[in-house]
């Protein structure tokens, strides 16, 4: 029952960091300037350990901004929306850094990106072996 208590906060996140840059625009009226000149750039990132996002134990979940400057409740906003946007905001795109060397231990975690990246739907899952190989491919995304 703690899982699924997580996961519903995790996806209430999710639906006010997608949705609440968006009512702005929504109110504008007809012919009126837009009140932004940024495409909107607002995700909610999980981890917690399992094999996926539906059987895992949640852990932690951070909202992120990244237009018009970064900002959320990611504790590295800064960092992350420059590696994101290093990769167009794809983090499928996100290479593991060559200095890191992992232990073969078997810790399975799980992330997730979801919202919306300059206008774009963004979800992203991915599973790594343990904390380690997370940490070498989202240094800075994932570090929350």
């Amino acid at each position: 029952m703690r899982n699924t208590a997580r996961w519903a906060a995790a996806l209430g996140l999710t639906a006010a960091a997608v949705c609440g840059p968006l009512t702005g625009a929504a109110v504008a009226a007809p012919g009126a300037a837009p009140s932004s000149l940024y495409a909107p750039s607002a995700l909610v990132l999980t981890t917690g350990h399992g094999d996926d996002a539906a059987t895992a134990t949640a852990e932690r979940a951070v909202t992120l901004t990244c237009a018009p400057t970064a900002s959320g409740t990611h504790p590295a906003a800064a960092r992350a929306c420059a590696e994101l946007r290093g990769v167009g905001g794809e983090p499928d795109a996100l290479k593991p850094a060559d200095d890191v060397m992992c232990a073969k231990v078997h810790d399975p975690v799980v992330v997730t990106v979801q919202g919306v990246w300059q206008g774009k739907r963004v979800a992203y899952e991915r599973g790594f072996g343990n904390a380690c190989m997370r940490d070498a491919v989202g240094g800075g995304l994932f570090a929350f």
